[in-house]
């Protein structure tokens, strides 16, 4: 189990790696001052792509929470982020966008009975500080709407990640993963033409190549991999992942970009990576050694009595509830 919880982790870890070099692509390949379109293009031709394969539509109360989630999860933070990173220094954005580990241990402590340990904050706390360092520049201004902007996409964003688990669809992942790629996307497309306007007229080949990049890879298969994650562990684990975003980008700008990389960002990464692993730490299972006054007095307790005879509780009903907990 223990194996599996990790493979689950690691694989779960390449959405948000894969998320951190949405930079690269945008300022490469992609034409400026279009992120909204960035946005639409990303979401609603992968959302497309998912359902026509999985040819799956929600039913029944799945219509509403298929757009709530879309609205979260894509159209409403990619909305908040633009406005974000068009009023505040990229290392402003990023270092409050990092407070969302703490939001969704309260959010899930709130709606799904999960434990807020002093563990989770202090590493949501080293999180946003090992951020800071990593990307934080001094003299980097402030803007109140643009703080309030990267504030709430991190509030919207937790919120959707904590629903997320919190209403499991009886489809497919893949499916699931459509209705909110392309909820998000529909969402984004009017705001996108009133703020952005049309699609430009002559897109190059590395337009193309830039924009297929984000469709199939940082949308289908990041948002597929992202969702799997939240299915199967806590919400609070798989958001402490999404810290690897700006380590990533901050690779990738030194080697492909060759920025400079200072020892104050080589702290502040190894800070990020350490409270990120510390997150996915579990408390440990206390074992119980049941000696033969114990044995007698559960046979007595069940009602087990001669060979053949069926418990009706007993330690199948134990070792089912047991492997639920540790599953998480």
């Amino acid at each position: 189990m223990l194996r599996n919880r990790i493979g689950i982790i690691l694989v779960t870890a390449l959405a948000p790696a894969v998320w951190g070099t949405t930079y690269l692509v945008t300022t490469e390949l992609l034409p400026p001052g279009r992120p909204l379109l960035a946005g639409v293009v990303r979401a609603l031709p992968a959302g497309l792509l998912l359902v026509l394969l999985t040819r799956r539509l929600p039913k029944g109360i799945w219509w509403l929470r298929a757009l709530v989630l879309g609205a979260l999860n894509i159209g409403a933070f990619f909305a908040l982020l633009f406005v974000a990173a068009y009023r505040l220094p990229g290392g402003v954005a990023a270092t409050v966008g990092a407070v969302q580990p703490l939001l969704v241990a309260g959010l899930a402590a709130g709606l799904l009975g999960e434990r807020l340990t002093l563990r989770t904050v202090l590493s949501a706390v080293a999180g946003v500080a090992g951020v800071s360092l990593l990307v934080l520049r001094a003299g980097a201004r402030l803007d109140g709407l643009g703080v309030a902007a990267a504030l709430g996409g991190a509030v919207v964003m937790a919120a959707g990640v904590v629903l997320s688990k919190r209403w499991v669809s009886p489809a497919p992942l893949l499916a699931t993963t459509g209705w909110q790629l392309v909820a998000g996307g529909l969402l984004l497309l009017p705001v996108a033409l009133l703020v952005e306007g049309p699609p430009p007229a002559g897109l190059t080949a590395r337009n193309l190549l830039g924009y297929g990049y984000l469709t199939i890879v940082g949308a289908a298969v990041a948002y597929a991999l992202w969702f799997r994650g939240i299915r199967a562990l806590t919400p609070t684990s798989v958001t402490f992942l999404g810290l690897l975003s700006p380590v990533v980008a901050t690779l990738v700008g030194w080697l492909a970009l060759g920025q400079d990389l200072t020892p104050a960002q080589g702290l502040g990464g190894a800070i990020v990576l350490g409270a990120l692993v510390t997150a996915q730490l579990r408390r440990p299972q206390r074992r119980v050694t049941a000696g033969p006054d114990h044995v007698g007095a559960g046979r007595a307790a069940t009602g087990t009595g001669a060979a053949g005879e069926r418990p009706s509780g007993g330690a199948g009903t134990v070792a089912r509830s047991g492997t639920g907990g540790l599953a998480g």
